[in-house]
């Protein structure tokens, strides 16, 4: 089956909270989730679900999900893991807010590589912890890397575990296997778990390669909480069906107990969701990698050509282009409310990625060529319009 991702579907009409937020002249390139119809297998499956008419409690002891799963780590990454290290959860923040709930105690200290995702940030004070951040490195080129020197300094003696981020939101580093060797090095010799956010792993380009840094190492993984979701990979991120993979037995009882009463079971329609794309929506995966790399280099070379004093690198991944406007005139110093008021183009801001996002913005585009091409018009016009006039 062919898809057409240039087909344009209809969200204002919708509950959308991307294209609710903002004013109907206003293009929304911001929240990270892709305006592409899910795989019609995924279609199909929650057609048929919801025909069946009843939507009670669901048992989530199913072996067959664990398994296939389990499978395609394997596949993918080349990690074997028992499917009973698997567990079903309602979505990536949650998660890895459980997994600080039994890890730390208030008071205690997570680090994370900044700048990143605000939910990441926001971690350490929704379970009362300090936030160590340790800067990522710049490259000459725009491009990120690991300071695996910032990283040894950001800890402290009653830090807990690493948050990290990988492939990285917002900077679409795929963290090579060697950085995250010397990463998962300091945090054996340190003492300190892994809670690894891993949810745009299976959005990688050509010529890239995810490594899950629990698969490292046995002695990784057994201090490690991954976290992945077929919520961006398939763009079904209303649905909130994640998984928690724990191969450690003892840490995974721990989270397990943690979620009681607290973070709820998957829904039988995310599951449904979950399910299905994962048995039968590869086809449609590999498409979207095509489409979405020919975005990606239509967003760079239109940046670079055309949006002056604007410096973007190349992602690894994701769909997300982090843009740094320091030097972009009227922009530089808010460019989220330059190009939203003067362009009509939501992005989101890159202020509240944490410290390194200030005078950066980050554009989804996960869209049809042609919202994406009117888009970066509109934000081109808006810093030719404040461009003096030459004399």
């Amino acid at each position: 089956m062919t898809y057409d991702f240039d087909r344009l579907v209809d969200r204002r009409r919708s509950d959308s909270s991307k294209w609710q937020k903002y004013g109907p002249d206003v293009l929304p390139l911001w929240v990270a989730d892709m305006d592409f119809q899910s795989p019609e297998p995924v279609i199909r499956a929650l057609r048929e679900r919801v025909e069946h008419g009843v939507y009670g409690y669901i048992t989530f002891e199913q072996p067959e999900f664990h398994q296939l799963f389990a499978d395609r780590l394997l596949k993918r990454y080349g990690w074997r893991v028992s499917p009973d290290a698997v567990v079903i959860i309602p979505g990536v923040i949650p998660g890895f807010n459980v997994a600080g709930r039994i890890l730390a105690e208030p008071g205690d200290g997570l680090v994370l590589m900044t700048p990143v995702y605000p939910p990441i940030l926001r971690a350490a004070s929704n379970m009362d912890l300090a936030r160590q951040e340790a800067p990522l490195g710049r490259r000459a080129d725009g491009s990120y890397e690991v300071d695996i020197d910032a990283f040894n300094a950001a800890i402290r003696d009653r830090t807990r575990f690493f948050l990290v981020c990988n492939p990285h939101n917002p900077v679409g580093r795929v963290f090579r296997r060697d950085e995250l060797g010397r990463l998962a090095e300091v945090c054996l010799r340190r003492g300190l778990s892994i809670v690894a956010d891993e949810i745009h792993c299976e959005l990688t380009y050509p010529g890239q390669r995810h490594t899950p840094i629990a698969s490292l190492d046995p002695e990784i993984a057994e201090r490690t909480i991954t976290l992945m979701a077929p919520s961006k990979t398939f763009n079904l991120a209303g649905l909130k069906c994640s998984v928690a993979v724990i191969p450690n037995a003892e840490l995974r009882a721990k989270f397990v107990a943690a979620r009681v009463d607290l973070v709820s079971t998957v829904n039988v329609l995310g599951f449904t969701a979950a399910y299905a794309a994962y048995r039968d929506g590869q086809a449609w995966l590999d498409e979207l990698i095509r489409y979405l790399e020919a975005n990606r280099d239509f967003t760079m070379d239109y940046v670079r050509r055309h949006l002056t004093g604007v410096r973007v690198a190349t992602p690894e991944a994701t769909y997300l282009a982090w843009l740094d406007c320091t030097k972009a005139g009227a922009a530089a110093t808010d460019p989220f409310t330059f190009f939203l008021e003067r362009a009509k183009v939501a992005l989101n801001d890159g202020a509240l990625f944490g410290a390194g996002g200030g005078g950066f913005v980050r554009l989804n585009f996960g869209c049809p060529r042609s919202i994406l091409t009117e888009a970066l018009d509109r934000m081109r016009a808006a810093l030719t319009a404040d461009r003096p006039a030459r004399v």
